[in-house]
């Protein structure tokens, strides 16, 4: 195995990792400037003298997190005036080889489509069963080599 693919495998297992932690994890109804200031029971006021800024901005920044228009900036300010940590993750839906994999399937979807719309002006495309066959095993294909322009367009 290369240098190369030792080091994706291990971004892989990171970021199946972190989406394992993350995926159960669900923001509060009020958001988490909200929570976590309630829960520490500390006013509106008192967080916005601790962030350096004015309790209308507190509010403001509540609301904006509530309709996700905070910045990563602001939420870090707020977290570290709250005694926390902001933590922002970017994770996939399922495992990454599964992304990958899915990935490769509408690919070889594409072209095995494609070659077989030529073959049936021909008369000669595949039947059903064969094309599903030939799509799984272009997607091992696609999946082995993973092409330089694996992830554009179909």
């Amino acid at each position: 195995m290369s240098v190369k693919n030792t080091a994706r495998r291990q971004y892989v297992r990171l970021a199946d990792q972190a989406a394992q932690q993350v995926r159960s994890l669900h923001s509060p109804k009020e958001g988490w400037i909200a929570t976590l200031r309630k829960a520490l029971a500390i006013s509106g006021p008192q967080l916005a003298k601790r962030a350096g800024v004015t309790k209308a901005a507190i509010y403001q920044a509540e609301r904006n997190e509530r309709d996700g228009a905070i910045s990563l900036r602001q939420m870090e300010k707020l977290a570290q005036a709250l005694g926390g940590k902001f933590v922002y993750a970017i994770i996939p839906d399922g495992r990454v080889d599964d992304v990958i994999r899915t990935q490769a399937g509408r690919k070889a979807e594409a072209l095995i489509r494609r070659a077989s719309s030529h073959m049936a002006l021909e008369k000669q495309s595949l039947p059903p069963e064969r094309t599903r066959e030939e799509i799984a095993r272009l997607t091992d294909e696609i999946l082995r080599e993973m092409p330089p322009d694996f992830w554009e367009g179909e």
